[in-house]
């Protein structure tokens, strides 16, 4: 099938819940993998969850294994533009064309399990054609992201070489729970016998639920704020450079994007990587020479401009939190002027709360995402006046962006944030709009 018609019926698939189980339960997953040959087994992998930080951590390990020479598949989500974005090898998503003929070959198996389980939902089929795509290509190991949560997320059917919980926040509560405790638990479930668990947790509570669940199955626990130091240095402008002193080596880090959070997952990355096999571990020259050419898009992606302009898919309140100090610190003493979409399960008030420590203007402004549900512009608006922020309302987001762009000085900062779709849509324009422009 056509690449078009691929993405059509993955689009028909994404408000799916007809199942007798529970529709985040594994049974589906594990059927599904099942008549597929169970590809996810036939390479090694690095299992990774999280609140927030686990597609950077994920693209930064992937990044030092394709360095080192191992052909490295990585799934991540959600994606930006394409859903090709979400199964690559060495940094290349698959083409659209090998995409549709690989969803045709599985469909049968997609049907045959439906009758028993339930129509496998959006998420599970893109997972199981990550796993069948990075099998296809015989790639020497995969890293994977954990979409919610992590004991009944469908990538729980790994068995990993190692583990990674980045950190804890509030965020999917509907799903997870409305304590840390209850999250950490959640996403503690990754853990597995034998295979090392490492993560920069740093709150006592959670960090023990995360203890407590790898002690249960036997997990070997190896927390980033225990054993690793990060030791700032002077850094460029709109880069970061640093040392990671682990208890096994050192490395000397240089980051060309933005966030000094983005220091402890590349922390956690780094400690990640030294509990691989040998055969798999990459070397700290591979290490350096990944971090130093890393690229993470819609990750505090910054293109210098007048006014510069900002990308980031800061969607929850942690997020939100880290993206604005590094903002402020990035950017001190400039304006911003905010373009912010944010979907309705998000808690948008919370997310406003943060972005409002910013000074500069907003402008609110909508998204078109299947199965997905925007806060309108004019609700944004009110809620950010409980912070005595105001801003337009705009229901076009090209709109709103032109109109932040043409109002902002020339030394100040327009972001675009608060959804991974308006990040989407606004940076695909900027790229066919404004970069390609400048070429």
């Amino acid at each position: 099938m056509s690449f078009a018609v691929a993405r059509a019926y993955l689009l028909g698939t994404i408000n799916e819940t007809a199942s007798r189980h529970h529709p985040h339960r594994l049974e589906r997953m594990r059927a599904l993998l099942r008549g597929l040959g169970n590809p996810q087994n036939l390479y090694p992998t690095v299992h990774v969850g999280g609140t927030s930080g686990k597609g950077s951590t994920a693209t930064m390990l992937a990044a030092a294994l394709t360095a080192s020479g191992k052909r490295t598949g990585l799934h991540t989500k959600p994606h930006l533009s394409s859903m090709t974005e979400r199964m690559r090898v060495d940094g290349v998503p698959i083409e659209e064309e090998e995409f549709g003929e690989l969803l045709d070959e599985i469909r049968p198996i997609i049907e045959k399990v439906a009758v028993e389980f339930g129509r496998a939902t959006y998420y599970e089929t893109l997972l199981a054609l990550s796993f069948a795509f990075f099998a296809r290509k015989r790639v020497d190991v995969a890293v994977v992201e954990v979409g919610i949560g992590g004991t009944l997320d469908g990538t729980n059917v790994l068995l990993p070489k190692v583990a990674i919980v980045t950190n804890i926040g509030l965020d999917h509560t509907d799903v997870l729970g409305n304590t840390l405790e209850d999250i950490a638990l959640d996403k503690a479930g990754i853990a597995k016998r034998n295979v090392p668990l490492v993560s920069d947790v740093a709150d006592p509570s959670p960090r023990r639920e995360i203890e407590r669940r790898c002690a249960q199955v036997g997990a070997p626990f190896y927390s980033v704020r225990d054993l690793v130091r990060i030791e700032a240095q002077p850094s460029e402008p709109y880069g970061q450079t640093f040392t990671v002193v682990t208890p096994e080596d050192r490395y000397e880090l240089s980051l060309p994007i933005l966030g000094r959070f983005q220091q402890r997952n590349a922390a956690t990355a780094v400690l990640a990587l030294e509990h691989l096999p040998s055969e798999l571990r990459p070397n700290r020259d591979a290490i350096e020479r990944a971090m130093s050419q890393l690229v993470i898009p819609g990750r505090m992606e910054f293109f210098p401009s007048h006014p510069g302009v900002v990308f980031d898919v800061a969607h929850n309140v942690d997020k939100a939190r880290s993206l604005v100090d590094a903002m402020l610190e990035t950017f001190a003493g400039r304006r911003f002027w905010c373009v912010v979409a944010i979907s309705e399960s998000k808690d948008a008030g919370a997310v406003l709360g943060e972005l409002s420590r910013l000074p500069g203007a907003f402008v609110f402004t909508t998204f078109e995402a299947a199965g997905r549900t925007p806060v309108k512009p004019t609700r944004l608006a009110s809620l950010a006046g409980d912070f005595e922020r105001w801003g337009r309302a705009v229901n076009d987001p090209v709109e709103a962006f032109s109109i932040a762009r043409r109002h902002a000085a020339a030394d100040e900062i327009v972001l675009v944030t608060g959804s991974t779709f308006v990040v989407g849509t606004l940076r695909d324009w900027w790229f066919a709009n404004v970069a390609a422009g400048a070429r």
